[in-house]
């Protein structure tokens, strides 16, 4: 599935349990990352025509651009934590930095260290691994932050002013998009285009500006729809759920009890 389909969003991880021995790894048309995790083993890489011996250590990670195939071999049973991500994502995110995505390029990488790339695997990893859907913002947000992580070249990010915000006109349409669209898929590509900014100034400033990132205010004001649904209680509650954005029922209650400390049934309870 993976050599050509990473889904809606571009990007996947997955935690696989790797059998001593050796191990061929096709060519993709993604960019590939493989974090070990655990105990080190002894291992050895044979990858863009270079061999590499060394010792596996908990939090090293594999850098593999698009179209390399390899042999990695270890003397033990290992666990290893690998991301996909789409060229395309990585060329976005050069576009929102301001620089030409022909200037930037992905490169291998073997034994790196990079706590940022390792924080980013464990939360998305963690998103896939849920009962209900990815959040499509947050995900969003992760695949371009590790996207920057992966550009190499000579560039100059744009800088945002420390004391600039989103302007008043800028935020008010910002929120009466976001609640009059709660029932769709809201993505970063969306939002940036209501402000007319890129989306990288979008995910500063909207957080300047509210005090938390895109996808916990989308969170909280779909939250919000829900609960004052439920408490008018003239909608059965997978309407409900489906009215406020979430995918259903069973995924509104997951993110409700685990952010609100209630489920939906209570809160229509409350009514009686």
């Amino acid at each position: 599935m993976l050599d050509h389909d990473l889904g809606t969003f571009g990007i996947r991880a997955e935690r696989r349990h790797i059998a001593a021995g050796l191990t061929y790894i096709p060519a993709t048309p993604f960019h590939r990352l493989g974090i070990h995790v655990g105990a080190p083993v002894n291992a050895s890489c044979r990858c863009d025509g270079r061999q590499h011996n060394r010792v596996q250590s908990h939090g090293d990670i594999d850098i593999v651009p698009a179209g390399l195939d390899g042999e990695w071999e270890d003397d033990g049973d290992c666990s290893i934590l690998r991301l996909w991500i789409s060229p395309a994502i990585v060329r976005c995110a050069a576009e929102d930095l301001e620089i030409d995505p022909d200037s930037v390029a992905v490169i291998p990488k073997f034994q790196h260290r990079d706590p940022g790339i390792e924080h980013i695997a464990l939360a998305l990893e963690t998103q896939m691994s849920m009962d209900g859907p990815s959040d499509r913002l947050f995900v969003e947000s992760l695949g371009k932050a590790l996207a920057v992580r992966l550009i190499t070249g000579p560039f100059n990010p744009p800088t945002v002013a420390a004391r600039q915000r989103l302007s008043s006109r800028q935020s008010r349409r910002l929120v009466e998009f976001i609640e009059s669209h709660l029932h769709q898929d809201l993505s970063l590509a969306q939002l940036a285009d209501v402000a007319s900014i890129s989306v990288s100034h979008l995910k500063v400033l909207f957080r300047r500006s509210f005090g938390i990132p895109v996808h916990q205010y989308v969170i909280r004001c779909r939250l919000e729809r829900a609960r004052s649904l439920l408490v008018l209680g003239e909608l059965p509650i997978s309407q409900i759920a489906l009215a406020a954005g979430f995918a259903h029922q069973s995924h509104m209650a997951q993110v409700m009890k685990r952010i609100l400390g209630v489920t939906p049934a209570s809160i229509a309870r409350m009514r009686q």
